[in-house]
């Protein structure tokens, strides 16, 4: 495993504690961890709600590194409390509306495998040739 990988895994596991909200609600069964071209780390956890208000942890993360003006992810993974999980189509979506370079970001899909968001977004609407 690389050692960027290796830290960015560490970091979403650090973050990941579920913990009760109300009526049997929970967040922090999944954490995230980003890595943006700048070299900083990004964390976030999901919040699990039977509203649709709730989010992944993926979009806490980047809802973080927004805030520091950044846009452009170089990796990216999501914990549970026994595997690697894989973004979801919505964070997907946000991650290459957010920026078209992320389209090239690695997304950490098992302890030593990546792939690209390009190759999780085959033929994306926004733009064939990005």
């Amino acid at each position: 495993m690389d050692k960027n990988m290796a830290r960015l895994i560490k970091a979403a596991k650090s973050v990941r504690r579920q913990f009760p909200l109300a009526y049997g609600f929970s967040a922090g069964s999944v954490g995230a961890a980003i890595l943006t071209d700048k070299g900083n780390i990004y964390t976030g956890i999901c919040i699990d709600l039977a509203c649709g208000l709730g989010f992944c942890a993926e979009a806490s993360a980047m809802s973080e590194m927004l805030k520091n003006k950044e846009t452009h992810i170089t990796s990216i993974v999501a914990v549970s409390k026994d595997r690697i999980l894989p973004p979801c189509g919505r964070c997907r979506e946000m991650m290459v509306q957010i920026d078209v370079r992320n389209f090239e970001c690695q997304v950490i899909v098992g302890e030593s495998h990546t792939v690209t968001l390009r190759e999780l977004l085959p033929n994306h609407w926004l733009n064939q040739s990005t």
